[in-house]
């Protein structure tokens, strides 16, 4: 199968590592691509940046959908808010997968409870209304830990108060597993969960591998 992962925002290097994330955790068989808008933000942030980044997310969406070679079989949309997804939804016929809801699914199925560690302050509000329609009972805390997306991205040594911020969650929520709100601290993950001793579920992973189970169920 063919998975299209579309970063919403337009920074590149954030696309490579949702590229390399996505492919280390599909099927040998499975075809990764990732793109982002040539516009929009830099960095989706608030909900502002989410309202802005969606006319050029829908973009390369519908462009990948005409394509009459090498179409994809199901896209993810590799921001944790989720921008856009019913349009893409409407707009496509195969699979469309948000990080967000795919990872708050995995967590419950996974873990039965959930804690959410996300960028900016100003995301909380989305993680929470997310939460509450995907997943209405899992969810028990979303935090912030105040690192701007870019900075995510560019420093691996900011896993540490990331780190902090997640040992935190667990203790005052006493949930059973961290949903990382950021695509950026996707690679945070498996030494997340080794240092934390509880389940630690990126959306970029937990989509492509969703997607890959979804894409064969779709008349096509």
């Amino acid at each position: 199968m063919r998975l299209l992962l579309v970063n919403p925002n337009t920074t590149a290097s954030m696309t490579s590592a949702i590229a390399a994330g996505a492919a280390a955790a599909a099927r040998p068989t499975t075809v990764v691509e990732a793109a982002n808008p040539d516009r929009g933000p830099a960095s989706i942030e608030s909900d502002d940046d989410e309202h802005r980044c969606v006319p050029y997310l829908l973009d390369v969406l519908r462009h990948a959908g005409e394509r009459t070679k090498d179409r994809p079989d199901a896209y993810v949309i590799a921001c944790f808010g989720d921008p856009g997804l019913e349009g893409a939804r409407a707009l496509l016929d195969a699979p469309v997968l948000g990080i967000a809801q795919a990872a708050m699914h995995a967590a419950t199925l996974l873990a039965g409870t959930f804690s959410v560690v996300t960028s900016m302050s100003a995301t909380v509000p989305r993680g929470w209304q997310l939460a509450k329609s995907y997943t209405p009972h899992a969810c028990l805390g979303v935090y912030a830990c105040d690192i701007p997306v870019l900075r995510i991205d560019a420093d691996p040594h900011t896993i540490e108060p990331i780190a902090d911020l997640c040992e935190h969650a667990l203790r005052t929520d006493g949930s059973r597993s961290i949903v990382l709100g950021c695509a950026a601290m996707a690679r945070f993950a498996q030494p997340l969960s080794r240092r934390l001793g509880v389940p630690i579920i990126d959306g970029v992973v937990a989509a492509t591998r969703l997607a890959e189970a979804l894409a064969p169920l779709t008349p096509r």
